[in-house]
């Protein structure tokens, strides 16, 4: 199939974002989460790890992170492991506070939900999920003010 010139550059520009925001596995995705949408059949709980598919948000101490937070299970390419039921808990990683809400969770289809978290005082913080059997994941930093 011959592109046009025009197709070529947006080809171009789309494979120059994806590499430059992360949407394909290996790229400098802050989550750890590609692109990938696999069922994990390549990839055992073993060689899994935890990557945050929605990041904390600024917020006022003590009220919920919104939207919630959410940690999904994957394989060492990326790929979801629906199969993945585990507990995931949530803590933080740093900061001045004490996180409330609740911190553990069991993951269904691999993906972990955290509709409660607050952060009881102001300061820059980052919340840290782990998952027996799995790699644990830092979150990008985030302000509670």
């Amino acid at each position: 199939m011959k592109f046009s010139r025009r197709h070529t550059r947006t080809i171009a520009l789309i494979a120059a974002m994806c590499t430059a925001i992360g949407c394909m596995p290996g790229t400098r995705d802050p989550t750890g989460l590609g692109l990938a949408t696999g069922n994990g059949g390549g990839g055992g709980v073993s060689a899994g790890r935890l990557a945050f598919l929605v990041q904390p948000n600024n917020v006022s101490a003590g009220s919920a992170i919104s939207p919630e937070v959410k940690v999904i299970a994957v394989d060492s390419l990326g790929s979801v492991l629906p199969g993945f039921g585990g507990t995931v808990s949530v803590a933080l990683g740093s900061g001045p506070g004490t996180l409330s809400g609740t911190t553990s969770v069991a993951a269904s289809g691999g993906l972990a939900i955290f509709a409660t978290l607050a952060v009881s005082q102001a300061g820059q913080y980052r919340l840290v999920a782990s998952a027996p059997g799995l790699a644990s994941v830092t979150s990008a930093p985030f302000v509670v003010f």
